[in-house]
């Protein structure tokens, strides 16, 4: 901790400094920590200036000669700044007046502590600048375990141009993800932008964030597909208004595993995950050689498929079954599409658009894919490390 008076009388012409001292009477006295010369300040610390006698009038930190932000209280007697990058050597000057119109400037140069580990993100999707759906989640991959989780979740920061409320959730130590509450998603033709602030954020033991991320994404047209097993049609609507309708075949069942018909396309909200043309297909996923046709076994090239799930959900070309298609499930699982009507879809789609399958009666799993939606609002609340939801105003 730094205790520097430096007392300007504006008018008497007497300028003093001291260490630890009062320097002139009537001038305010200035501390900074961390203090002039410090080799080990603490990076998730920051730098906090307080001032007694008086308001602060400005605080300078600086990197390298490039400022570093912080906040100013309300009442102006003291300052306080981000996490700062480990390893890494700062310079303050902070200014600070008495009512009586005496200052006091302080400065301090100090060292942080350098990081033993590393804290990076590894990934995030969706990719910079791209166009996506109104139920695309934010998904940030670190390139290890997070021990601290709360220290984590506060350096994330998600804004976009129309607000949205949403929340983060952990499914693992080294993954979060964010998305809007249930039935409301983003709204759509909008820029939103993520930052994670990580840079001083302390994760671990000795492990520091060295470095801000930032991502920038477009959200695209309202695209909201709904499917029926039943009847064995298929809608999309943009901004609300049907644009156009087919026929599909879903899955024809008659595979069960541990309890589950793996042949039964999934009953609830899918996100178009990804675009493949082609697509291979195959039975080796169940552990059917493709070549087994008695068992089950497949292995096709399929164009124009867009895939809505982890466990090979797709809606995609299969001319092979237009014969069924609006009339009887013959599918694995997949959402059979007349060609061209698939060909339009893939070139339509974003990834992150809703497709809402009804009719099955099995359930599509929170954690298949980017089906996210499918666990309850507060569930997803409470797994974030602040259990808390966010507004992106």
């Amino acid at each position: 901790m730094l205790l520097l008076t430096t007392a300007c009388s504006g008018g008497d012409g007497g300028d003093g400094v001291t260490v630890g001292g009062k320097g002139e009477a009537g001038s305010p006295q200035v501390t900074v920590s961390p203090g002039d010369g410090e080799g080990k300040a603490r990076p998730e610390n920051g730098v906090t200036v307080t001032a007694a006698g008086g308001t602060i009038e400005q605080v300078a930190l600086t990197r390298k000669g490039r400022p570093v932000e912080g906040a100013l209280s309300p009442d102006k007697t003291s300052w306080k700044s981000r996490t700062l990058r480990p390893g890494t050597e700062y310079q303050v000057t902070a200014v600070a007046k008495s009512p009586q119109g005496k200052s006091t400037t302080v400065t301090s140069t100090f060292t942080t502590v350098k990081a033993a580990a590393q804290l990076g993100v590894a990934d995030i999707t969706p990719m910079q600048g791209e166009k996506v759906g109104v139920g695309m989640p934010i998904i940030v991959t670190f390139n290890r375990a997070v021990q601290d989780k709360k220290a984590v979740e506060r350096a994330l920061q998600v804004k976009s141009t129309k607000p949205a409320t949403g929340a983060w959730f952990w499914p693992s130590a080294q993954q979060v993800i964010f998305r809007p509450k249930n039935g409301e998603y983003w709204q759509p033709n909008q820029q939103v932008t993520f930052s994670a602030r990580l840079s001083g954020v302390k994760s671990g033991t000795r492990t520091y964030g060295m470095a801000d991320v930032n991502r920038r994404f477009t959200i695209g047209d309202s695209h909201i597909v709904t499917a029926s097993t039943k009847t064995k049609r298929l809608v999309v609507k943009k901004n609300g208004v049907k644009i156009k309708s087919w026929p599909i075949s879903a899955g024809k069942g008659g595979r069960v595993v541990n309890g589950v018909d793996t042949f039964l396309t999934t009953s609830g909200i899918h996100l178009t995950m990804g675009k493949e043309n082609p697509a291979v297909m195959t039975s080796e996923w169940m552990g059917v050689d493709p070549k087994d046709k008695k068992n089950g076994g497949y292995k096709e090239v399929i164009p124009h498929a867009v895939r809505i799930s982890n466990s090979g959900e797709y809606v995609h070309s299969m001319a092979a079954t237009v014969w069924a298609q609006g009339r009887q499930n013959v599918s694995h699982g997949c959402l059979n599409s007349p060609p061209a009507a698939a060909q339009w879809f893939y070139n339509f789609a974003y990834r992150g658009d809703i497709v809402v399958i009804t009719g099955s009666k099995r359930r599509l799993e929170w954690n298949n894919g980017w089906s996210y939606y499918e666990m309850p609002w507060e569930r997803w609340v409470q797994g974030g490390a602040l259990d808390r939801t966010v507004s992106t105003a």
